[in-house]
Protein backbone atom coordinates (compact mmCIF):
# COMPACT_ATOMS: atom_id res chain seq x y z
CA UNK A 1 0.00 0.00 0.00
CA UNK A 2 1.34 3.53 -0.77
CA UNK A 3 1.97 5.70 2.08
CA UNK A 4 -0.15 8.93 2.31
CA UNK A 5 0.99 12.15 3.56
CA UNK A 6 -1.19 15.62 4.29
CA UNK A 7 1.18 18.46 2.70
CA UNK A 8 -0.68 22.15 3.70
CA UNK A 9 -4.19 21.20 3.12
CA UNK A 10 -3.75 18.00 0.65
CA UNK A 11 -3.50 14.11 1.16
CA UNK A 12 -0.70 12.87 -1.36
CA UNK A 13 0.41 9.73 -1.84
CA UNK A 14 4.49 9.92 -0.23
CA UNK A 15 6.20 10.14 -3.56
CA UNK A 16 4.40 12.97 -5.17
CA UNK A 17 4.71 14.82 -1.38
CA UNK A 18 6.68 18.04 -1.13
CA UNK A 19 7.63 21.13 0.25
CA UNK A 20 8.81 24.51 -1.33
CA UNK A 21 12.54 24.70 -1.43
CA UNK A 22 11.85 28.30 0.38
CA UNK A 23 10.39 27.08 2.99
CA UNK A 24 11.70 28.09 6.31
CA UNK A 25 11.75 24.61 7.58
CA UNK A 26 14.11 23.44 4.95
CA UNK A 27 16.15 26.40 4.92
CA UNK A 28 16.55 27.08 8.17
CA UNK A 29 14.88 24.34 10.67
CA UNK A 30 12.35 27.03 11.39
CA UNK A 31 9.47 25.03 12.61
CA UNK A 32 8.51 22.31 15.34
CA UNK A 33 7.79 18.69 15.52
CA UNK A 34 5.60 15.93 17.43
CA UNK A 35 5.24 12.35 17.22
CA UNK A 36 2.28 10.28 18.88
CA UNK A 37 1.94 6.82 19.37
CA UNK A 38 -1.10 5.23 17.79
CA UNK A 39 -2.19 2.16 19.37
CA UNK A 40 -5.20 0.14 17.97
CA UNK A 41 -5.35 2.63 15.80
CA UNK A 42 -6.14 5.83 17.96
CA UNK A 43 -3.84 8.35 19.40
CA UNK A 44 -1.94 8.57 22.37
CA UNK A 45 -1.87 11.33 24.51
CA UNK A 46 -3.15 13.63 21.74
CA UNK A 47 -3.89 16.65 24.38
CA UNK A 48 -0.70 16.96 25.92
CA UNK A 49 0.99 16.32 21.97
CA UNK A 50 -1.32 19.54 20.99
CA UNK A 51 -0.29 21.34 24.38
CA UNK A 52 3.32 21.26 23.81
CA UNK A 53 3.23 21.77 20.15
CA UNK A 54 1.15 25.23 21.36
CA UNK A 55 4.30 25.56 23.96
CA UNK A 56 6.89 25.28 21.50
CA UNK A 57 5.41 27.35 18.54
CA UNK A 58 4.88 29.96 21.17
CA UNK A 59 8.49 30.09 21.96
CA UNK A 60 9.62 30.26 18.57
CA UNK A 61 6.68 33.16 17.49
CA UNK A 62 5.01 30.84 14.95
CA UNK A 63 1.45 31.08 14.51
CA UNK A 64 -0.97 27.81 15.26
CA UNK A 65 -1.63 26.31 11.76
CA UNK A 66 -5.50 25.42 12.72
CA UNK A 67 -7.83 24.88 15.41
CA UNK A 68 -6.72 21.79 17.87
CA UNK A 69 -10.35 20.19 16.76
CA UNK A 70 -8.96 20.53 12.99
CA UNK A 71 -5.57 19.24 13.67
CA UNK A 72 -7.31 15.95 15.65
CA UNK A 73 -8.82 15.75 11.86
CA UNK A 74 -5.94 15.47 10.30
CA UNK A 75 -4.33 13.64 12.22
CA UNK A 76 -6.87 10.70 12.60
CA UNK A 77 -7.58 10.94 8.76
CA UNK A 78 -3.68 10.67 8.28
CA UNK A 79 -3.58 7.85 10.52
CA UNK A 80 -6.63 6.50 8.84
CA UNK A 81 -5.41 6.55 5.05
CA UNK A 82 -2.24 4.51 5.74
CA UNK A 83 -3.96 1.88 7.92
CA UNK A 84 -1.76 2.43 10.95
CA UNK A 85 -3.01 -0.14 13.97
CA UNK A 86 0.61 0.64 15.89
CA UNK A 87 2.92 2.82 15.26
CA UNK A 88 3.35 6.58 14.79
CA UNK A 89 2.05 9.77 13.24
CA UNK A 90 4.23 12.28 13.01
CA UNK A 91 3.86 16.30 12.79
CA UNK A 92 5.77 19.48 11.60
CA UNK A 93 4.83 23.34 11.79
CA UNK A 94 6.80 25.18 10.08
CA UNK A 95 6.90 28.92 9.78
CA UNK A 96 6.61 28.92 6.08
CA UNK A 97 7.55 29.88 2.56
CA UNK A 98 9.38 33.44 2.29
CA UNK A 99 12.23 34.63 0.14
CA UNK A 100 15.34 33.56 2.05
CA UNK A 101 16.44 35.60 4.86
CA UNK A 102 17.43 35.22 8.36
CA UNK A 103 14.57 37.57 9.49
CA UNK A 104 11.09 36.54 9.99
CA UNK A 105 9.00 36.61 6.73
CA UNK A 106 5.82 39.48 6.02
CA UNK A 107 3.07 39.31 8.48
CA UNK A 108 0.52 36.78 7.34
CA UNK A 109 2.46 34.32 6.38
CA UNK A 110 1.01 30.99 6.39
CA UNK A 111 2.77 28.13 8.48
CA UNK A 112 3.51 25.05 6.84
CA UNK A 113 2.02 21.80 7.72
CA UNK A 114 2.94 18.44 7.29
CA UNK A 115 1.77 15.20 9.00
CA UNK A 116 2.95 11.51 7.90
CA UNK A 117 1.89 8.39 9.68
CA UNK A 118 3.18 4.89 9.54
CA UNK A 119 3.26 1.22 11.27
CA UNK A 120 5.89 0.22 13.72
CA UNK A 121 7.24 -3.09 14.40
CA UNK A 122 5.42 -4.22 17.68
CA UNK A 123 6.41 -7.69 17.99
CA UNK A 124 9.97 -6.54 17.21
CA UNK A 125 9.95 -3.66 20.03
CA UNK A 126 8.52 -6.17 22.67
CA UNK A 127 11.55 -8.39 21.98
CA UNK A 128 13.99 -5.30 22.23
CA UNK A 129 12.22 -4.75 25.90
CA UNK A 130 12.89 -8.07 27.06
CA UNK A 131 16.52 -8.13 26.35
CA UNK A 132 17.08 -4.58 27.40
CA UNK A 133 19.00 -2.03 24.94
CA UNK A 134 22.80 -0.72 25.27
CA UNK A 135 23.45 3.53 25.51
CA UNK A 136 26.72 5.15 25.36
CA UNK A 137 27.79 8.87 26.44
CA UNK A 138 28.59 11.71 24.37
CA UNK A 139 29.23 15.35 25.18
CA UNK A 140 26.17 17.35 25.22
CA UNK A 141 26.67 20.31 22.53
CA UNK A 142 23.18 21.31 21.69
CA UNK A 143 21.63 24.72 21.75
CA UNK A 144 20.59 25.92 25.19
CA UNK A 145 16.59 25.94 24.41
CA UNK A 146 16.24 21.94 23.57
CA UNK A 147 12.89 22.07 25.85
CA UNK A 148 11.22 23.44 22.54
CA UNK A 149 10.85 20.69 19.95
CA UNK A 150 12.63 22.23 17.35
CA UNK A 151 13.44 20.48 14.09
CA UNK A 152 17.13 21.61 14.45
CA UNK A 153 18.56 18.26 15.56
CA UNK A 154 21.81 17.89 13.54
CA UNK A 155 23.98 17.13 17.17
CA UNK A 156 21.18 14.51 17.89
CA UNK A 157 21.72 12.58 14.64
CA UNK A 158 25.45 13.14 15.13
CA UNK A 159 24.67 11.56 18.16
CA UNK A 160 22.36 8.63 17.38
CA UNK A 161 24.72 7.55 14.55
CA UNK A 162 27.27 7.69 17.13
CA UNK A 163 25.50 4.88 18.67
CA UNK A 164 23.95 2.62 15.91
CA UNK A 165 28.23 2.33 14.58
CA UNK A 166 28.96 1.02 18.40
CA UNK A 167 25.84 -1.48 18.50
CA UNK A 168 24.03 1.10 20.83
CA UNK A 169 20.16 1.57 20.64
CA UNK A 170 20.93 5.15 21.85
CA UNK A 171 23.23 8.39 23.13
CA UNK A 172 22.67 9.84 26.49
CA UNK A 173 24.34 13.23 25.86
CA UNK A 174 26.33 14.28 29.05
CA UNK A 175 26.54 18.23 30.40
CA UNK A 176 29.83 19.90 31.42
CA UNK A 177 29.28 19.01 34.87
CA UNK A 178 29.25 14.65 34.02
CA UNK A 179 25.52 15.08 34.54
CA UNK A 180 23.41 13.36 31.96
CA UNK A 181 20.50 15.39 30.38
CA UNK A 182 18.69 13.27 27.71
CA UNK A 183 18.92 10.84 24.93
CA UNK A 184 19.39 12.02 21.32
CA UNK A 185 15.33 11.07 20.76
CA UNK A 186 14.19 9.64 24.19
CA UNK A 187 14.40 10.95 28.07
CA UNK A 188 17.00 9.22 30.80
CA UNK A 189 16.29 7.67 33.56
CA UNK A 190 17.69 5.22 36.67
CA UNK A 191 16.80 3.57 39.81
CA UNK A 192 19.03 3.92 42.90
CA UNK A 193 20.03 0.91 44.92
CA UNK A 194 17.46 2.13 47.53
CA UNK A 195 15.10 2.06 44.84
CA UNK A 196 14.30 5.72 43.96
CA UNK A 197 13.30 6.67 40.43
CA UNK A 198 15.63 9.33 38.75
CA UNK A 199 15.39 11.51 36.00
CA UNK A 200 16.20 14.58 35.09
CA UNK A 201 14.26 18.08 36.02
CA UNK A 202 11.89 19.89 33.08
CA UNK A 203 14.82 22.80 32.52
CA UNK A 204 16.24 24.08 29.04
CA UNK A 205 18.36 21.42 29.06
CA UNK A 206 16.00 18.66 28.16
CA UNK A 207 12.57 18.32 26.24
CA UNK A 208 9.67 17.60 28.42
CA UNK A 209 8.19 14.12 27.29
CA UNK A 210 5.01 13.46 27.03
CA UNK A 211 5.52 9.63 27.67
CA UNK A 212 7.97 10.80 30.13
CA UNK A 213 4.86 12.83 32.04
CA UNK A 214 2.86 9.49 31.89
CA UNK A 215 5.34 7.66 33.38
CA UNK A 216 5.70 10.62 36.15
CA UNK A 217 1.62 9.52 36.76
CA UNK A 218 2.67 6.37 36.62
CA UNK A 219 5.15 6.26 39.33
CA UNK A 220 3.02 8.55 41.94
CA UNK A 221 -0.64 6.03 41.71
CA UNK A 222 2.00 3.07 42.17
CA UNK A 223 3.30 4.96 45.12
CA UNK A 224 7.54 5.05 43.89
CA UNK A 225 9.34 7.46 45.31
CA UNK A 226 10.67 9.71 42.15
CA UNK A 227 13.49 12.36 42.10
CA UNK A 228 13.44 14.87 39.48
CA UNK A 229 17.09 15.92 39.61
CA UNK A 230 19.90 15.66 37.59
CA UNK A 231 22.55 12.31 37.66
CA UNK A 232 25.80 11.43 36.78
CA UNK A 233 27.21 8.83 34.23
CA UNK A 234 29.03 7.11 37.60
CA UNK A 235 25.71 7.40 39.17
CA UNK A 236 24.25 5.90 36.40
CA UNK A 237 26.65 3.03 35.96
CA UNK A 238 26.01 2.39 39.54
CA UNK A 239 22.95 1.91 39.90
CA UNK A 240 20.18 -1.13 40.01
CA UNK A 241 17.98 -0.14 36.46
CA UNK A 242 18.40 2.26 33.75
CA UNK A 243 15.52 2.59 30.89
CA UNK A 244 14.72 5.46 28.39
CA UNK A 245 11.28 6.83 27.28
CA UNK A 246 9.74 8.03 24.37
CA UNK A 247 6.42 8.22 22.10
CA UNK A 248 7.99 5.38 19.70
CA UNK A 249 9.52 3.42 22.76
CA UNK A 250 7.46 4.21 25.54
CA UNK A 251 9.40 2.26 28.08
CA UNK A 252 12.62 0.30 26.80
CA UNK A 253 14.98 -1.20 29.95
CA UNK A 254 19.17 -0.02 29.50
CA UNK A 255 21.53 -2.71 30.32
CA UNK A 256 24.55 -1.27 29.03
CA UNK A 257 26.15 1.86 29.18
CA UNK A 258 29.30 2.44 27.45
CA UNK A 259 29.88 -1.31 27.38
CA UNK A 260 29.57 -1.52 30.95
CA UNK A 261 26.59 -3.44 32.02
CA UNK A 262 23.71 -1.23 34.42
CA UNK A 263 22.76 -3.72 38.06
CA UNK A 264 22.96 -7.71 36.51
CA UNK A 265 22.76 -6.81 32.94
CA UNK A 266 19.00 -7.58 32.47
CA UNK A 267 15.98 -5.49 32.31
CA UNK A 268 14.62 -4.37 35.61
CA UNK A 269 11.99 -5.06 37.31
CA UNK A 270 10.72 -1.59 37.42
CA UNK A 271 10.97 -0.86 33.72
CA UNK A 272 9.53 -3.64 32.99
CA UNK A 273 6.61 -3.05 34.76
CA UNK A 274 6.49 0.57 33.63
CA UNK A 275 6.57 -0.51 30.22
CA UNK A 276 3.89 -3.57 30.94
CA UNK A 277 1.46 -0.93 32.53
CA UNK A 278 1.87 2.21 30.62
CA UNK A 279 -1.35 2.37 29.03
CA UNK A 280 -3.01 2.30 32.14
CA UNK A 281 -2.22 5.82 32.73
CA UNK A 282 -1.83 7.12 28.88
CA UNK A 283 -4.87 9.07 27.18
CA UNK A 284 -6.19 7.16 23.88
CA UNK A 285 -8.29 8.81 21.59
Amino acid sequence: MSRIAYVNGRYLPLAQASVNVEDRGYQFSDGVYEVCEVRGGRLVDERRHIERLRRSLSELRIAMPMSDAALGVVLRETVRRNKVRWGIVYLQVNRGVAHRDHAFPPAGTSPSVVVTARNLDAAGADRMAADGVAVITVPDNRWERVDIKSVSLLPNVLAKQAAREQGAREAWFVDKQGRVTEGSSSNAWIVTRDGKVVTRHADHAILKGITRAVVIDALKEQGLELEERAFTVDEALAAREAFITSASQVVLPVVRIDGKPVGNGAPGLIASALRRDFHRFAEAT
